[in-house]
């Protein structure tokens, strides 16, 4: 949690807001390969990359 905190007061102070739909779309893209990643539907997953 530490460090999530660090990363949000860079972001705020620096003026970093680009960074926020990079790491947004990270996160979901690596949600969606840990939600999928043991049913059928996971070859179809990994041919998007």
């Amino acid at each position: 949690m530490d460090f999530i905190k660090d990363l949000f007061g860079f972001i705020t102070k620096r003026k970093k807001f680009w960074l926020l739909p990079i790491i947004l779309t990270l996160l979901l893209f690596g949600g969606l390969i840990m939600i999928t990643s043991g049913t059928a539907i996971a070859p179809f997953i990994y041919t998007l990359f």
